[in-house]
């Protein structure tokens, strides 16, 4: 939980908060990510089908996943603060203004999960990154289905129940250095209002500031989870009493408390399965563009008797990320009570209190892997740019320098292992200080089984950056 003001930074303070604080920038921003998407969009549909030279595939699976894994790890969830889908959202509540509560049983964080590894699966399958028509389809999916659920039903159900990347975001905002709090807790106790969570209420001319529309109310918000940066409760609040706090990167994880708007994270099954598929999805989906995956492809086809892709990749899918985790956590859990003669505790409630210890270690292995691809080919988005205002018959900027690339592979490799290893130690840290709570007499012991969990993590994740990797939609070769 945030501490007073004073003895945190505070961002909204500093010049850079001046201007976050201008209720008309985070439009603007918007407008940006906007129109880079239907630049995208158009560029995917009569662009080049050579993925290379298109910029939906380009700049959608290069520079946005690493600018994106960059941000949140350095700042805070400020994508989606600059997330485009919620403006045509926004602008399409002015035409059609939703009227259904979203539905109870989908409360929760089943449904993102799944469709989470859902477009991982058909990333794979379909080949999007070197498919710029699908990519193109695949970003006009997402504006259709934020518009779509947020015209039909309350509140923003879409960011806090569905959008696969805004779960992305929200778990690796888990060990962000910055967080959206309270600077006085004594200010909110005085609060009559809330407006906070409720708005400020229409008066005369003036023009309504809606509450934070997934349900957090601020005095008992602890930490990131579903938090989108929007700071609707910064614009509402009366007092000024909400900033962006610094805060120690994954700290929201030692504790237990109860958290607005998400309750327990001992209780929530479906937030630990979130964080599980993260994490083990950060290794599936970085060992998909290195050669043994095709070697365990071949040897599964030939021993089902199998000829597509689609079941032998299902499989993998369902093995590595449901099957593996479930087997190994479960199985940790249990060994650690057996360990230290505790017979009380059951190994489900306790696996999902201890899975959220993963988040450090599966967001340094995204991090790893996609500031791989983005550092490696950060400036190829100059040709690109080149030769896409030349494709309009605008050859301002001169032949394409297809050249240019990033960063030697020689240079990122050692950045990716202290990525790596600074995953590791967050996870141990994490790990004995939730052993510690639970048995403090025993914490070595409690901790060792999850500890060798990710210690095995950690070796698998260092054994597949150290592979030659597919350079994926560029004209480098791994």
């Amino acid at each position: 939980m945030s501490g007073p003001t004073d003895t945190v930074f505070d961002l909204l303070k500093t010049p850079i908060g001046r201007l976050l604080r201008r209720r008309g920038i985070r439009t603007t921003m918007r407008l940006v990510m906007l129109l880079a998407a239907l630049i995208m969009i158009v560029h995917g549909f009569m662009g080049p089908s050579l993925a290379p030279k298109n910029l939906a595939t380009t700049l959608t699976w290069i520079h946005f996943r690493g600018i994106l894994i960059f941000s949140l790890l350095l700042a805070g969830n400020f994508f989606c603060f600059s997330c485009p889908f919620m403006l045509v959202r926004d602008f399409a509540r002015r035409l059609i203004r939703p009227r259904f509560h979203w539905p109870r049983a989908l409360r929760n964080k089943w449904l993102s999960a799944a469709l989470f590894a859902l477009i991982l699966f058909a990333y794979e399958l379909f080949a999007l990154w070197s498919s710029p028509f699908w990519t193109a389809c695949l970003i006009l999916a997402y504006f259709a289905a934020a518009v779509g659920t947020d015209i039909s039903f309350k509140n923003a159900p879409f960011c806090k129940f569905v959008c696969p990347v805004g779960q992305f975001n929200f778990v690796v905002s888990l060990v962000a250095p910055l967080e959206v709090g309270v600077r006085r807790h004594a200010t909110c106790e005085t609060c009559r209002t809330k407006d906070c969570i409720r708005g400020t209420p229409p008066s005369g001319l003036v023009t309504i500031q809606r509450g934070c529309e997934l349900a957090l109310y601020q005095p008992l918000k602890t930490g990131n989870m579903d938090c989108t940066f929007c700071l609707d409760c910064v614009y509402a609040c009366p007092h000024d009493n909400v900033g962006i706090l610094s805060r120690l990167p994954a700290a929201e994880l030692l504790t237990d408390v109860r958290r607005s708007g998400i309750g327990y994270f001992s209780r929530r099954r479906d937030l630990a399965a979130l964080v599980i598929i993260f994490t083990f999805a950060a290794l599936l989906n970085a060992f998909g563009m290195i050669a043994p995956v095709y070697s365990l492809e071949h040897w599964l086809a030939a021993l089902l008797g199998v000829d597509r892709l689609a079941p032998l990749l299902a499989l993998l899918f369902v093995f590595f990320l449901f099957v593996a985790p479930f087997v190994l956590l479960l199985g940790a859990s249990y060994l650690g009570s057996r360990i230290n003669g505790d017979r009380t505790s059951k190994p489900l409630a306790r696996a999902t209190r201890y899975a959220y210890a993963l988040v450090p270690l599966g967001a340094s292995m995204w991090l790893a892997h996609y500031g791989f691809h983005f550092l490696t080919g950060a400036l190829t988005i100059i040709p690109l740019v080149q030769s896409a205002i030349a494709g309009v018959g605008l050859p301002i900027l001169g032949e394409p320098f297809w050249t240019l690339t990033g960063l030697p592979k020689s240079a990122v490799s050692p950045l990716q292992i202290g990525f790596l290893l600074l995953g590791l130690t967050g996870s141990l840290v994490v790990t004995r200080h939730l052993a510690e709570e639970d048995l403090p007499h025993h914490a070595l012991s409690a901790s060792a089984p999850l500890a060798a969990i990710c210690l095995l993590l950690f070796a698998a994740a260092v054994w597949i950056i150290l592979q030659p990797m597919d350079m994926r939609g560029t004209f480098l070769t791994g």
